[in-house]
C-alpha cells in the first residue's frame, strides 16, 4: 500500500511538496514517478521540469498534476532515490523517512543547472547553509 498521496504547500518560493504520510524503512518503495512515455529525442524540446529520462529513447512527461509523484521536490541531501525497472522510474527510500517529512530526490547535475541554479538552491541542507529557515 502507498500510503503517500498528497501534496500540501512546501517551503516558501519552492511550490507544492510531497509529504510522507506515513514512516518509510530505508529500501523501502515510496512512489512511481508516472506519466505520459515521449521520446527523449521530443522531451528535449520541451522547456517542462516534469520530464525523467528512462534511457535515452524514452522520457516520462509527468506535467499533468495527477502524477503525484512529480510532486517530489529536489534536495542536495536527499532521502529517496530513483530506480529505473521496466521502463518504470520508482522512488525508494534511502534512509527511514518520518511521517510528515517531505520527499526529495537529486534530480541530478542536469536539471539542477536547469531549474535549481538560476533561482539557487532552497533545499533544507542549502538554506541552513544561508541561514534560512
Amino acid at each position: 500500500m502507498n500510503a503517500v498521496s498528497y501534496t500540501v504547500q512546501a517551503r516558501p518560493g519552492i511550490g507544492d511538496g510531497l509529504f510522507a504520510a506515513r514512516k518509510f524503512r530505508k529500501g523501502e518503495f515510496v512512489i512511481e514517478y508516472t506519466g505520459e512515455r515521449i521520446s527523449s529525442s521530443y522531451a528535449d524540446t520541451l522547456p517542462s521540469r516534469y520530464l525523467f529520462e528512462v534511457d535515452s529513447k524514452w522520457t516520462i512527461d509527468a506535467s499533468a498534476k495527477h502524477n503525484t509523484g512529480r510532486f517530489v521536490n529536489h534536495s542536495c541531501e536527499p532521502n529517496c532515490e530513483a530506480e529505473i525497472e521496466g521502463g518504470c522510474v520508482l522512488f525508494y527510500a534511502l534512509r527511514t523517512i518520518q511521517e510528515g517529512e517531505e520527499l526529495t530526490i537529486d534530480y541530478g547535475e542536469e536539471y539542477f543547472d536547469e531549474f535549481i541554479r538560476p533561482t539557487s538552491c532552497k533545499c533544507i541542507r542549502c538554506a541552513r547553509a544561508v541561514g534560512v529557515k
